[in-house]
């Protein structure tokens, strides 16, 4: 796996993976899953629990979120339900309650840099007297403390903090809270899956569900399955793996055909282009981008008043899933990308888009078939996209297609464009404008820092990943959207163009 950072918990988590699709291809799943128990786990170590039955509790619920069945089953139950095509219908981003660590929930802490001052300001700021003096330094009544924050912001030494869960702290949304037992909750109608929170947790206890298994089998009944390949994918197996061996080795795991969802984006900023023409200013202030679905998410979720202020265009996946599925209405389609957020824009576009996975688990397929990536033979392979449709899996790169092509149709038209990053960023970007205090007519909003490439599901580092599927971007024979047009029965299909 070419991670820039691996952590145990990626280890593992890919370990699991990788022996579940190898299980799967090999036809011994049902029989073998239970072996998990004792090869992932066992006596000698490695340790990270307090003892070995807490490691195989937590492993057992791990191996079931993959299998994207109910926590409570046994890995035979879970493994005969995967393999049957069965799909638990829970959200994708889950909290694996063996896993969760009970993070302290004290929100405000008086560290030893107190020197029980004589100015008293922490005490005189608290307005519920929660703060008195013992042994000589301030201590702080959770009985009484209602977490405002005015003795911190009072202390001139810096000696009182705010702790944080590492899941609540990179929550933009505040969809992560404390349970009565202390164990991390998600809140469904404030989250976005945009998977922040499982690369936080440092004790791995928040997974996202896979539909592995259910793709091999499809694979393996025969079926065209089409693999539709996120832009990013440049810039996430490694400086070494050229593009051709990338669409070989998909080839390779059993997929029919592999197509580029970066001429999706294509067909996209024609779109957008057109609809910004038409709609702004006439009808709406500002238009923003649709391709990300955390951020549609935000923004339906949390700026509802501003919903209409996002495209009705479809996302790039959706518009190659449509061309696929007009020329092909039997294929099965299969995204595959860093994001998680995916996973939960194709259930709620089943029928476009049957599967979703992320290059985590591609990779782990190929490791699971035991093809070696610097191994497999690689054939010369051109873009069928353009420059600026490749550039969407970079921050910045739809608000540069978008203004390109709007330019190409209408000259005389402006656009003022803002590209926010990260779903903190998006939200503030959201507030300006909605408060008068950003001109903009067009927002671009990714979930994620760097954009696309820097998914949460990724293999690579965001800087690194980024530099590369630009040189890719570059290195497209066709420079723009608007020379890439697709055939008229491929882009005109009525009522397939919109959310």
């Amino acid at each position: 796996m070419p991670v820039s950072q691996v952590t145990e918990v990626v280890r593992i988590r890919s370990k699991v993976l990788a022996e579940i699709a190898r299980m799967a291809y090999e036809d011994c799943l049902e029989r073998d899953i239970g072996s998990m128990m004792d090869t992932i786990v066992s006596e000698a170590g490695p340790r990270y629990r307090c003892c070995v039955h807490k490691e195989k509790a937590v492993l057992r619920q791990r191996i079931n979120l993959t299998l994207s069945q109910p926590l409570h089953l046994t890995q035979e139950e879970a493994a005969a339900g995967a393999l049957a095509g069965e799909i638990e219908d829970m959200p994708f981003i889950h909290v694996l309650p063996e896993a969760c660590d009970q993070c302290p929930i004290d929100k405000f802490l008086v560290t030893d840099a107190c020197r029980n001052c004589l100015a008293h300001n922490c005490i005189n700021s608290c307005p519920k007297k929660a703060i008195m003096v013992v042994q000589n330094r301030a201590y702080i009544d959770k009985t009484r403390c209602v977490e405002c924050g005015l003795c911190k912001k009072s202390c001139q030494y810096g000696a009182i903090i705010e702790i944080s869960r590492p899941c609540e702290r990179v929550c933009s949304v505040q969809a992560i809270i404390a349970g009565s037992d202390r164990k991390a909750v998600i809140d469904q109608d404030k989250c976005v899956e945009c998977g922040a929170c499982r690369e936080a947790c440092p004790f791995g206890a928040i997974g996202d569900r896979s539909l592995l298994v259910q793709v091999i089998q499809q694979i393996k009944t025969g079926k065209q399955v089409y693999a539709i390949l996120a832009p990013a994918f440049a810039g996430h197996f490694g400086a070494k793996t050229k593009p051709g061996q990338m669409i070989n080795a998909i080839r390779q795991l059993g997929f029919h055909e592999v197509k580029e969802v970066a001429y999706g984006a294509d067909i996209v900023t024609i779109k957008e282009a057109n609809e910004f023409l038409e709609t702004v200013p006439e009808q709406r202030p500002f238009m923003t981008s649709s391709c990300c679905p955390a951020f549609v998410a935000l923004v339906e979720k949390h700026f509802a008043d501003m919903k209409d202020m996002v495209s009705s265009t479809v996302s790039p996946m959706l518009a190659i899933a449509q061309i696929i599925k007009n020329s092909n209405p039997e294929a099965v389609i299969v995204f595959i990308g860093p994001c998680i957020a995916k996973k939960s824009e194709a259930r709620n576009h089943s029928d476009l888009v049957d599967f979703a996975l992320t290059f985590e688990e591609i990779d782990a397929m190929l490791t699971g078939k035991g093809i070696e990536l610097s191994t497999v033979a690689e054939s010369e392979f051109q873009s069928a996209a353009s420059t600026t449709g490749n550039a969407f899996a970079c921050a910045g790169g739809v608000a540069k297609a978008v203004q390109a092509a709007v330019a190409g149709l209408d000259p005389e038209a402006t656009v003022k464009a803002h590209s926010a990053e990260g779903l903190e960023n998006c939200a503030n970007a959201l507030k300006l404008i909605r408060s008068g205090k950003m001109e903009v007519n067009f927002l671009e909003g990714m979930s994620c820092t760097g954009g696309c490439i820097g998914g949460p599901a990724g293999l690579a580092n965001a800087r690194v990943a980024s530099k590369l599927v630009a040189t890719f971007a570059k290195n497209s024979t066709v420079k723009s959207a608007l020379n890439n047009r697709p055939a008229q029965s491929d882009s005109e299909q009525p009522g397939h163009w919109h959310r």
